[in-house]
């Protein structure tokens, strides 16, 4: 370990930053504690510069300290643009966009009608207003991003990012349809469950069909054997994040090189006779998959 340690101290510290730029964040923090050398040249502005966006002093309006501490900043605390109906941020580990979409900027079906929809703050929401569903049968959220604010060569996925009110209903059995594409091309439609509850009971019935298990009973065991043709996965469910929040995949979009075009995300429960309230909508938040 001493000879590498010597071989690495015996580099010039401008080749290292150089090498460390040509990485990710994630990679620069690792060979940070190789050695002192490697430690001071991920200190280097050159490094953090290049995983900075070309416009970020348009975006903290001017904020000082080193191209680290501009960059971190960034990661942490999430930038209010276009008036407020949005917020940006970046992904920690590899630098790339991420974005969030306010209620406000999302078109909602009848979301300006009062009888249906109200505006409201809530204290841990980053947005002024959130939208509540008070009642409808017809539910419809369609977001939509341009490709050329995201990273390019980065797989992204979409997320609602709601909660449930006390007094919500009508979530209880009845699935949403989401997608995710490119507008004008025709997405993947996926069912999801947005009340968690109703996820879990239904990823529990389909375990029950699974071949193996043990059912009491003849009628338990006839209606497993009829009821093995239809089965299906179980739907996805929302996961709670860090914020407090609700949050559920629409769907995933790969943005390449010279793909440019509208990002159309969308939720939507149109089947009559479902009557449903509660939900509370924060926005729809665009970000990295996680691989």
């Amino acid at each position: 370990m001493a000879t590498n340690n010597n071989f690495f101290e015996s580099l010039p510290e401008g080749f290292i930053a150089n090498a460390m730029s040509r990485t990710s964040p994630r990679d620069v923090c690792r060979l940070s504690l190789v050695c002192s050398l490697f430690r001071s040249a991920a200190e280097w502005d050159a490094v953090w510069e290049k995983f900075l966006p070309p416009d970020y002093r348009k975006i903290l309006a001017g904020g000082g300290g080193s191209k680290k501490e501009v960059y971190m900043r960034l990661c942490d605390y999430p930038v209010m643009i276009d008036g407020g109906n949005k917020s940006f941020w970046l992904h920690k580990p590899s630098g790339k966009k991420c974005y969030m979409l306010a209620a406000r900027e999302l078109s909602i079906i009848w979301g300006d009608t009062p009888r249906y929809w109200r505006w409201i703050s809530v204290p841990d929401s980053r947005f002024a207003e959130v939208a509540e569903l008070l009642s409808v049968c017809w539910l419809e959220v369609h977001g939509r991003i341009n490709t050329s604010l995201l990273s390019t060569d980065t797989r992204y996925a979409a997320y609602l990012v709601y909660k449930s009110a006390p007094h919500t209903y009508g979530f209880e059995h009845h699935p949403a349809e989401v997608t995710v594409g490119l507008s004008g091309v025709e997405g993947q439609v996926k069912t999801v469950f947005l009340d968690p509850e109703a996820c879990r009971r239904q990823r529990h019935e389909y375990e029950q069909t699974l071949p193996g298990r043990r059912r009491m009973g003849m009628f338990n065991h006839l209606r497993r054997l009829a009821s093995r043709s239809n089965a299906t996965p179980p739907e996805n469910g929302p996961t709670r994040r860090q914020d407090g929040w609700l949050e559920i995949e629409l769907g995933e979009f790969y943005n390449g090189k010279g793909q440019e075009g509208d990002l159309d995300m969308s939720m939507m429960d149109v089947r009559g006779g479902n009557w449903k309230g509660g939900l509370i909508i924060q926005g729809i938040e665009i970000r990295p998959k996680a691989s």
